[in-house]
């Protein structure tokens, strides 16, 4: 046993990069716990290991005695004069108590330990080596599941990547290789734990800077980024060198550049943006390729209401608002898309059906309705395509999207009944 404990301290030294010095120590401190349960309270008792025999001794420090009152505490003379010659009476000596069994606790206790030291150990390591890796990017295989977050082989560690750092489109496969942003290093209830996150805009941030050498290199700046993760990402750059195109160098020669970085993100569709200080240039290129007529800007709320030709409304406020959104999002302006006011009676009777439309469903008002088709919403399909995030960030609806999704639900369903009735009779 004595042998093959050294053999295991060996092991993980090599094996965990943890000194078999450190090791030693906790198994040490095992078997004193052990011993003490076994000789009761012996006094000065300590553990020692011969580091090449790994022979174990049980020593305590006794006082030389003529009567031994507290044999925990003392020796008589004569059993001290067989260790030490000239001991005498008042000597501190040294005193073998190893138990007679000790071995098979020792074996026992000294497992246990460096079991318990090794996790220990290895949860400090991770800590130390990934304290400073925030913000990279890692590689690892997914190992297994637990509930809906997906634990990762990263080799000697193992991460957690949250579900609620998922991409919603993936799925992922036990065994399958995938790259993760490294969000943070926190102490969890069982010790450091390293999250990783692939929903994080700076995962993509991290893709472009490890593709894009003139980001790397300082050339170009990344003014700011909007992700809906799994559909859809803008990212607006702007470049220091005059000579150098921020949005070519981004993309690269035939699109490799960024086609690389869409691979990685599954498809998600990656928009890049040229940055301006001039928010009406910005909106604009960010609302691309939809052309805009005309803009209404208060600097002091940072609002922006745009107007754009009635073939261009759907496009520029996007599939379920997420043109619109983004473009929110990436330029920190609250972005208005209306249609233009075209002086035409068919548009104008079109526009007003549509509000009367959506007004005649129970729990719909006129206001909520002319909201509603002024955001590209004109019938009630479209509300039932829609989400509660779709409509949160309209005028006039806010808190009450879910209330409106609710109500077309329940229309349609009163339009299949009174259907349904009409068949029969």
């Amino acid at each position: 046993m004595n042998t093959d404990l050294l053999a295991q301290l060996e092991f993980w030294e090599r094996e965990k990069g943890i000194s078999k010095d450190v090791l030693l120590s906790a198994v040490q401190e095992s078997l004193l716990a052990a011993a003490k349960k076994a000789v009761g309270p012996a006094r000065a008792l300590r553990v020692d290991i011969d580091q090449k025999t790994g022979e174990i001794r049980a020593i305590a420090k006794l006082i030389v005695a003529e009567k031994v009152i507290s044999k925990h505490d003392q020796i008589s003379l004569p059993e001290a004069r067989k260790i030490k010659p000239d001991a005498k009476v008042g000597d501190e000596i040294e005193v073998e108590v190893t138990p007679r069994d000790f071995g098979r606790i020792a074996s026992a206790n000294a497992k246990q330990a460096l079991l318990q030291h090794i996790r220990k150990a290895e949860k400090q390591l991770i800590f130390a080596e990934f304290k400073d890796r925030v913000g990279e990017i890692v590689s690892g295989v997914v190992r297994r599941f637990e509930r809906s977050d997906v634990i990762i082989d990263l080799g000697k560690y193992e991460a957690l990547l949250p579900n609620h750092e998922r991409v919603p489109t993936e799925e992922y496969q036990v065994g399958e290789r995938i790259r993760c942003y490294v969000k943070a290093v926190e102490q969890g209830t069982h010790g450091p734990e390293i999250i990783l996150s692939r929903a994080d805009p700076r995962f993509v941030i991290k893709l472009f800077q490890l593709e894009v050498s003139e980001i790397n290199d300082g050339t170009i700046e990344i003014k700011g980024i909007a992700r809906e993760p799994g559909f859809r990402t803008k990212i607006a750059v702007h470049s220091r060198d005059e000579r150098v195109d921020p949005v070519g160098a981004c993309v690269g020669l035939r699109g490799q550049r960024v086609k690389n970085i869409v691979r990685e993100l599954n498809n998600e569709k990656v928009d890049v943006i040229p940055w301006s200080p001039d928010i009406k240039a910005f909106v604009s290129a960010a609302l691309a390729p939809a052309k805009l007529k005309s803009f209404d800007v208060d600097e002091a709320n940072k609002r922006i209401k745009v107007t754009v030709s009635p073939d261009q409304l759907s496009q520029a406020i996007g599939k379920r608002g997420q043109n619109a959104r983004l473009t929110s999002k990436l330029t920190g302006w609250h972005v208005e898309i209306e249609p233009e006011v075209v002086v035409t009676k068919g548009f104008e009777e079109k526009v007003a059906e549509a509000v009367e439309s959506l007004a005649s469903i129970p729990g719909i008002t006129r206001e909520q309705a002319d909201a509603l088709v002024h955001a590209g919403l004109t019938s009630l399909e479209d509300l039932l395509e829609a989400e509660e995030s779709d409509l949160a960030g309209i005028p006039q609806i806010a808190d009450q999207a879910a209330a409106i999704l609710e109500a077309a639900r329940a229309e349609v369903a009163r339009r299949t009944i009174k259907v349904g009735e009409t068949s029969t009779s």
